[in-house]
């Protein structure tokens, strides 16, 4: 997948996959703690055999949907949005100083 969506290698695939397929995830791996608790799996094998069967599960839904996780494009870098959004706010809190410093 990471050369797929031409990510770094010294990147994490999430900085750049959609968030309907990290909320997917993280539903995914809510299920597998409920479940865990649930039916009181405690032994890596059992907590295993649950992740591969809820990821399925997930992945199955998404497709059934319509939306194909692995064609899906890569998403804008998150590290350059948050800089861009840092940019922004200081860009913001700047005229906002300009503008009382003329009133």
């Amino acid at each position: 997948m990471k050369n797929r969506l031409s990510v770094p290698d010294n990147r994490a695939l999430a900085d750049f996959q959609p968030t309907i397929i990290l909320k997917a995830k993280d539903f995914a791996t809510e299920i597998i703690i409920f479940n865990t608790k649930k039916k009181g799996l405690n032994t890596e094998h059992h907590i295993s055999e649950e992740h591969v069967t809820n990821n399925r599960s997930v992945r199955k839904t998404l497709i059934e949907r319509g939306i194909y996780p692995e064609k899906l494009p890569a998403e804008e870098d998150i590290k350059k949005v948050g800089r861009k959004l840092k940019s922004e706010e200081k860009k913001s809190l700047k005229n906002l100083d300009k503008d009382k410093l003329g009133k």
